[in-house]
């Protein structure tokens, strides 16, 4: 099953970044073929701690967003369950919905076996409920939408929790899932180091390397991602 995921949540701080580098990881681990694109005009996190595979795009441009869909339509088997991550900066929705809309892309990618997943991360504020309504009111039905709630940026969901948009994403088939936050000087470690997760764990070098039960949280935070992943259907 080919796969093309949009991480989003429109609002800047929530993660976004964050969520589509586990997901790359996900992907290496687990030895699934996918390519990346990163839209963030000016900190590009994605593209850098996964260079090998992610690549700027730009979403004014029609031309950049077609890159986006190019593998898909290889006919060859490097193309068979090709997955397809794109991490969308803040404020990109409004570009990125022309961009589908004008190309009736969500038909052709039905077309084509795609499954489309709109990742919404989400941190504990009103406003991620109400950009969740918005993305719905964009997409309906016709996609697949995974809500994140992101314990790395917020421990009270409630109001997310007991929203109406919540209670709409379920009811058109949405997975919920959860995803723990890492210890901040660890992240801020890796940070430092403009490494993958993978990297980060295995490099012991440095100033900014990992300790011994630092690199040992992260794996235990990684492990519980990808439970959260495979309950999302990936």
């Amino acid at each position: 099953m080919k796969s093309l995921n949009f991480v989003g949540g429109e609002k800047g701080g929530v993660g976004k970044s964050v969520v589509s580098r586990a997901l790359a990881q996900y992907y290496i681990d687990h030895q699934k073929p996918f390519t990346g694109f990163d839209t963030d005009r000016s900190h590009a996190s994605f593209r850098r701690f996964y260079a090998d595979y992610a690549s700027r795009v730009i979403v004014d441009a029609y031309e950049g967003l077609d890159l986006i869909v190019s593998d898909f339509e290889e006919a060859t088997d490097r193309a068979a369950g090709k997955n397809v991550i794109v991490d969308l900066a803040a404020q990109t929705a409004q570009p990125i919905a022309r961009w589908i809309k004008d190309s009736d892309l969500l038909t052709l990618l039905d077309e084509m076996n795609v499954k489309v997943n709109f990742w919404h991360v989400a941190d504990g504020g009103k406003d991620s409920a109400d950009l969740l309504g918005r993305l719905m009111d964009t997409y309906g039905d016709s996609t697949q939408y995974i809500v994140v709630r992101n314990l790395g940026r917020g421990g009270d969901f409630s109001l997310l929790d007991h929203s109406s948009e919540l209670k709409r994403a379920i009811d058109l088939g949405a997975q919920v899932i959860t995803i723990p936050e890492l210890h901040e000087t660890s992240m801020r470690k890796i940070d430092a180091q403009n490494a993958s997760f993978w990297a980060a764990i295995n490099n012991r070098q440095g100033a900014d390397a990992l300790g011994l039960l630092e690199r040992q949280r992260v794996k235990s935070w990684l492990k519980n991602i990808y439970t959260a992943f495979d309950c999302a259907g990936l």
